[in-house]
Formats: structure tokens, C-alpha cells, sequence
């Protein structure tokens, strides 16, 4: 099961799914379905605030988040960011699932002063509570990738960023280069499938190049 298909992150997941066969079926929860021809994939729209029953599945990938800007105020960010992931998670661990993937953010911090930091470190703390085998925490930087093809509205400051980052790569560590959005997914897909158990913490550094 995939949540957040349609974002940068979530997207990637979905093709790096696609393209392994070891899946019998793909299963989207949103609030609209990405394009994708894939007999695997079954899409049900959903309301994140009001789950509905979940279909059975045995690995859940969850590539939700916005920001507050987007959001429209902190509450409205924790209300996507902590209570959908953990709802959803809760749903997909009573259906069976054993795996979990998340995408959460490189200075995840359920202690820190900032809140958007704060609210992630939460949910990782709280993802880690519910009994999953195996828990998979992607912590990555500046995401770059495709946005125009997403609808999303050009940010000036993030392309900004990504070009003197780009620049200045090699002076800049690793885990704090920017990556891109497929290396991100890839990395996700080989830890939940490569038969280890417990909980990781994926840093961006070691999912760069990872496709």
C-alpha cells in the first residue's frame, strides 16, 4: 500500500513498485490517483481524517507531508503530518501489514524547538509504539526532482537552493546535499525488501545514488 502517490517521494515509490514483480498487488489510498497503467494497482480515495476499513496488505509505504505554508497553520500540518500517518499506519497494522516505510525529514526531532522538526520526531517516536517487524525511516534533505509534472507551484527560494547546492556539491557533506526524490524511494524499497527486521533509520547521505 502506497499514501501520498501523487507527491515527489510518493511517485517514485510507486514506479520503483511497479517495476518489482515480487508485489501480487499495489494498492493507493488518497485523495486522487496518480497516473500509472498497471494491472497490480487498485486506487481508493479516501478521506484522511475519516479512514475507512483497509484492504489486507503485507507492506505499507507512507510518502504523506506538506508544509505549513500549505497547510495554513501548524494545526493543519500536524492534522496530515502526525494524526493521517499514525491513523493510517494504525489501519494498516490491524489489516496485517508487518512492514512500514515512511518518508519523514532530515532533522526529525520530537524534542526540538522547531516545530515542523518537532512534529516528525513525534511521529517517528509514535510509528516506532505500534509493533511493526520491520520500520523504515527515510530522513532526507532538500528533495529534488520533477514538480512542474506534479502541478505544483514553482518555489523561487527551493530552486534557489538546489542550484547553489548543486554548485557547491562538492563542498557540501553528504547528508546535507540535496537528492533526489528517486534515490530517496529506491532506498526505501530495497530496506523493506531485503529481509532485515527492526527499526532503521535511513540518513540522506546514505540513500544518495541509491537508484
Amino acid at each position: 500500500m502506497v499514501a501520498g502517490a501523487t507527491g515527489l517521494v510518493g511517485r517514485a515509490v510507486l514506479a520503483a513498485l511497479s517495476a518489482d514483480k515480487r508485489y501480487r498487488s499495489i494498492h493507493l489510498v488518497g485523495r486522487r490517483a496518480p497516473e500509472l497503467r498497471d494491472d497490480r494497482v487498485r486506487f481508493h480515495a479516501v478521506d484522511f481524517g475519516q479512514l475507512p476499513e483497509l484492504p489486507p496488505v503485507d507492506d505499507i509505504y507512507i510518502a504523506l507531508g506538506t508544509t505549513i505554508k500549505v497547510a495554513g497553520s501548524q494545526a493543519a500540518f500536524r492534522a496530515l503530518d502526525h494524526d493521517a500517518v499514525l491513523a493510517l499506519a494504525r489501519q494498516a497494522h490491524l489489516s496485517g501489514a508487518r512492514r512500514l516505510a515512511l518518508v519523514s525529514a532530515m532533522g526529525a526531532d520530537a524534542q526540538s524547538r522547531v516545530f515542523y522538526n518537532r512534529v516528525k520526531g513525534e511521529t517517528e517516536d509514535a510509528l516506532r509504539a505500534l509493533g511493526f517487524t520491520t520500520l523504515v525511516i527515510a530522513r532526507p534533505s532538500m528533495l529534488a526532482g520533477d514538480r512542474a509534472s506534479l502541478a505544483q507551484a514553482a518555489r523561487l527560494a527551493e530552486r534557489l537552493c538546489l542550484f547553489w547546492m548543486h554548485r557547491l556539491k562538492p563542498l557540501i557533506p553528504a547528508n546535507y546535499q540535496a537528492i533526489e526524490a528517486q534515490d530517496v524511494a529506491h532506498a526505501m524499497v530495497q530496506a523493506m525488501t531485503d529481509g532485515a527486521t527492526g527499526t532503521r533509520t535511513l540518513q540522506s547521505g546514505q540513500m544518495q545514488g541509491a537508484r
